[in-house]
């Protein structure tokens, strides 16, 4: 009897033993699962997203009053066979220059008005007084690299008044000719905004007048 009841008691003890061993380890991968979890969580979160560049500032309006007349793509004022006095560039948003120095321009008797330009610009912005303007814009095709019509293809918008795939040769008839695009607008706001958007190579110009009318 003694036998048996020590057989019992070790069993029971062995029983125990084992009990809160197997306890023990259920607790240790209990909590290796919520490290796991934590970490998944962690590695879940998204990265803080790289703030955006900020664009630079536009090009401030030329203060103007007309009647006024600009000569792109050059620095010095020029007078042209009626008298007139054209301003250097200004007013212009982005671009390049580009001159000519002996082109036979013809459709004009100003040709060293057609010989100098403003390409890739995006924008012409000017201050004015509130009231009716003519805009005229001055155009020939004088770059080599133009030979034909649709080789230089772009649009522009005159104070809300749209023109699309301009093409300077078709309009002058060809190359080294002169073209004016005459323009009917209104300035409300005292600004007078003219815009530029490439099709086919860059847009240029190579003067803006803006005239007052009744």
């Amino acid at each position: 009897m003694k036998n048996t009841n020590c057989l019992i008691t070790k069993w029971a003890g062995c029983f125990v033993v084992m009990l809160a061993v197997s306890l023990a380890a259920g607790c240790h991968r209990a909590d290796e699962q919520d490290s796991a979890d934590t970490n998944s969580t962690a590695d879940a979160t998204p990265a803080t997203p790289a703030a955006a560049p900020v664009p630079a500032p536009p090009a401030p309006p030329a203060a103007v009053t007309p009647p006024v007349r600009i000569k792109a793509g050059v620095t010095e004022s020029m007078k042209d066979s009626a008298g007139n006095i054209w301003l250097p560039d200004e007013g212009f948003a982005d671009g390049q220059t580009y001159a000519v120095t002996n082109a036979a321009v013809t459709n004009t008797l100003n040709q060293a008005l057609y010989r100098t330009e403003r390409y890739s610009m995006t924008a012409y912005h000017f201050l004015v007084p509130n009231g009716k303007y003519i805009v005229k814009l001055h155009f020939a095709e004088v770059y080599s690299g133009i030979t034909d019509a649709g080789q230089r293809v772009f649009s522009f918008n005159v104070q809300g008044h749209e023109f699309k795939d301009f093409d300077i040769w078709v309009k002058a008839g060809g190359f080294s000719k002169a073209y004016v695009e005459s323009v009917n607008v209104e300035v409300t706001d005292g600004k007078l905004n003219i815009t530029f958007t490439p099709n086919v190579e860059n847009p240029k110009i190579c003067g803006i007048e803006i005239l007052p009318r009744s």
